[in-house]
């Protein structure tokens, strides 16, 4: 009896997996007939025209055929077991590398200037990573931290963009002086947003702070006499080297310094001024986290109830976290406009908030690191498939499905304690 016991346990589940691999098949053919076999165009007299793509379709159902059987023979029916999804043994090694991926990801990033600086593609997709690690940072200290669901976090993102476009152009003020008034107004914006969702939890806060994104984005697209409406914002003054201007002249940058002139001067110092904000955004929330009001944020994010019943003031604690936040995504928003030259509301859409909060979800929720690779991938990846529009959404949604699988806390799920009770344990 042991050794039929034995076989029949050693034997694949053949049928069962051909069974579940063809219903999956089905359901792929039913939503992706319409979808990916059938496509409508205009044609050259201006009428719609249905062209077919029955090898993509094709290809895209047997996909979901293999990976259906596969699946099935792997881990059988039912839901994937999370806990056997990664062995304990890599989950040790993915930790212990992990110590060292921080500085790895610094060193690369002060050395991609000289490893790139004949690539103006790579420095502006390493620029525009580097703005959504910092926009990720900031919010996570709303959600991350605080536990606070934030889907406006955009609207501060145009605040700090507007308040230094219209300093800049009206007052003639530098981007230096720009740069504080844009996130002290931004923290303004993220205190008023703060006060009328202190009684609010879960999905009733994610929907005003949606509310409040809109609302800030229609106000910017019809005060035409303050913002410029549709139409923007143009001619922002570009940053300068602490008073020397990109420019080949005389008394510009690479004059004073006996450089040839480049236009790339200015994008390299760009990308390390955006490195030197994030690094600061990063700094001062490691700070923060460590101190009173980050633990208070971490505690309300466990249990609010529980907090307040420790004396903690929530209102106060939510005001912090609301302000805060918004203030790094100030100085984000200020950096582009500056970086752009031209703003308009069409940059601060929902599809923005929701990005940043994808980044700062997938990474980690209150982790640093895990914000960071997130925003590497997802940015890179974008870019990546840029050439296939078609499928690039597909395969992003793809991805995240999986990373939610195996990964559901995120790509790195774990970090050091802000405070110990006792003595550190090796």
């Amino acid at each position: 009896m042991s050794n039929e016991a034995a076989r029949s346990s050693r034997t694949l589940p053949l049928l069962p997996a051909l069974k579940d691999a063809t219903l999956s098949a089905l359901v792929a053919c039913g939503l992706f007939f319409f979808m990916i076999g059938l496509r409508t165009e205009q044609g050259s007299t201006g009428a719609l025209e249905i062209t077919t793509r029955f090898e993509t379709f094709a290809m895209l159902v047997a996909l979901v055929f293999a990976g259906s059987f596969l699946r099935t023979l792997v881990f059988g029916r039912g839901p994937i077991p999370l806990g056997r999804a990664i062995p304990p043994s890599l989950a040790r090694q993915v930790a212990s590398a992990s110590r060292f991926a921080a500085p790895a990801l610094l060193i690369f990033a002060l050395l991609v200037p000289v490893l790139f600086y004949q690539n103006r593609y790579l420095l502006d997709l390493g620029i525009l990573v580097l703005t959504y690690v910092m926009l990720g940072w900031g919010l996570n200290i709303v959600v991350g931290l605080a536990g606070l669901l934030d889907l406006g976090y955009v609207a501060f993102y145009a605040v700090g963009a507007y308040s230094y476009a219209l300093l800049a152009t009206h007052f003639h003020l530098s981007f230096w002086i720009c740069l504080p008034l844009a996130g002290i107004l931004a923290a303004f914006w993220g205190v008023l947003l703060g006060f009328p969702v202190l009684r609010l939890r879960g999905d009733y806060l994610a929907i005003v702070t949606l509310a409040f994104g809109e609302i800030i984005r229609l106000v910017l697209l019809n005060w035409q006499s303050f913002t410029g409406g549709p139409n923007g914002i143009s001619s922002i003054p570009r940053p300068s080297f602490f008073g020397l201007p990109f420019a080949d002249a005389e008394g510009s940058f690479s004059w004073t310094f006996g450089l040839e002139y480049s236009p790339t001067h200015r994008v390299v110092f760009l990308f390390y001024l955006i490195l030197a904000l994030a690094l600061l955004t990063n700094w001062v929330t490691i700070r923060l986290r460590r101190l009173p009001i980050g633990r208070a944020w971490e505690a309300m994010r466990e249990d609010e109830i529980a907090c307040r019943s420790l004396g903690i003031n929530t209102t106060t604690t939510k005001l912090t976290a609301f302000a805060i936040g918004a203030m790094f995504g100030g100085f984000a928003g200020s950096f582009f406009a500056t970086r752009q030259g031209f703003i308009s509301p069409e940059s601060f859409t929902f599809g923005e908030s929701a990005l940043v909060l994808a980044i700062v979800v997938l990474g980690g929720m209150g982790s640093q690191l895990g914000v960071a690779v997130a925003a590497l991938v997802m940015l890179g990846g974008f870019e990546l498939f840029r050439e296939f529009q078609l499928y690039r959404m597909l395969v992003f949604g793809f991805a995240m499905v999986l990373i939610m699988i195996w990964r559901p806390r995120g790509l790195v799920s774990t970090r050091e304690p802000s405070l110990y009770l006792g003595e550190r344990k090796t």
